[in-house]
This record gives structure tokens, C-alpha cells and sequence, in this order.
């Protein structure tokens, strides 16, 4: 179940998967500081702007935003009080985030689950797109990503779970150095 440093194989497989998708999900960046500059050139050099770009510019960063969640919880990226985390032992962060995932975050990635699927939903019924004629035609389609995104984040967050429950039953370091630097 664990390798040699104790860290599980459900965690190993978990966080490669989010790390080959942030991986992936960066070059979105590439993408939106392209679709930037164009847009700049086109309003400000040519005096022509484009809602299209603009709209596709929103679909970037809630691409970014939405995908990037589930990897900055795999990589430790996330905010938290580091002030009193870091004084305490191992086993004591174990449980916290365990407890921490368990009551704060399983809720949450439920409550946005269900009604991002029932917003998906009525987006497809309703083929939706946008408000302004010559803006993206496909707006279901980017609000396809929330049910999505909150899967991977279950996927995260679950990984996070198991590794804090090996540290708290195992009383093992190793997880506790690799995802929170100690």
C-alpha cells in the first residue's frame, strides 16, 4: 500500500494525475497572455475591439481558476495559517487536515457539485450562449468545467485525506515534509 517513504500509492497516482494536469492547465496561461495581446492591438492600435476575445479571455481564466484548484491542493499551494501550523507535530497537522477536509471541504465540493451540475444543465437545455451578437456561441460549454473541476478537487482532497490519515496511524514524517515543507 505505501512505498519507501510511506507515502500511499492512491496518493502517488492521485498527485502525478493533478500534476500532469496543472502541467497541462498552465499552457492556458500561454494562451490567455496571447489572446491579451491581441486584444490590445486591436483596440489600441486599430481602434477595433472584439467581444469575442474578450469573452474567450473570461472562458481562460475560469479555466485557470477552476482546473488550477484541485492542483494547488495537491502541490500545498493553498492558503493557510501557517503561523500556528507550523509549530505543530506531524501527527497534529495530520489530524487537522484530516478533520479539515472532512468537515470543510467534502461539504463544500458537494454543495458545488450538485448545483454546478443543475447549472450545467439548464445551460445545455437552453443551448446557451452569450448575451451579445458577436460574442461565443458555446457558453454551456464552459460551464461544463465547474462539475468537472469539483471532481478533480474531490480526487485532491481525497488524496490529502489518506496522506493525513497515514501520517496520524503510521506517525510518519514523510508526508508532512513532502506537502508542507518541514
Amino acid at each position: 500500500m505505501t512505498d519507501q517513504n510511506n507515502e500511499p500509492r492512491f496518493c502517488r497516482a492521485i498527485d502525478g494525475f493533478m500534476r500532469m494536469m496543472g502541467k497541462i492547465i498552465c499552457w492556458v496561461n500561454s494562451l490567455l497572455v496571447i489572446n491579451i495581446l491581441i486584444q490590445v492591438i486591436l483596440r489600441y492600435v486599430l481602434g477595433e475591439g472584439q467581444i469575442w476575445l474578450e469573452e474567450l479571455q473570461w472562458h481562460f481564466y475560469g479555466l485557470l481558476l477552476m482546473l488550477g484548484i484541485a492542483y494547488g491542493i495537491t502541490t500545498d499551494a493553498h492558503i493557510r495559517l501557517d503561523i500556528f501550523h507550523r509549530k505543530y507535530s506531524p501527527k497534529t497537522k495530520g489530524y487537522i487536515e484530516f478533520l479539515g477536509i472532512l468537515f470543510l471541504v467534502f461539504p463544500l465540493i458537494v454543495v458545488l457539485f450538485f448545483h454546478g451540475i443543475d447549472f450545467v444543465q439548464s445551460a445545455w437545455r437552453v443551448h446557451e450562449t452569450s448575451p451579445h451578437p458577436l460574442g461565443l456561441p458555446w457558453r454551456w460549454l464552459i460551464k461544463s468545467v465547474i462539475p468537472l473541476s469539483m471532481f478533480l478537487v474531490l480526487l485532491a482532497s481525497l488524496s490529502r485525506l489518506v496522506g493525513a490519515a497515514a501520517v496520524i496511524y503510521n506517525n510518519s514524517k514523510s508526508i508532512g515534509k513532502l506537502r508542507n515543507g518541514d
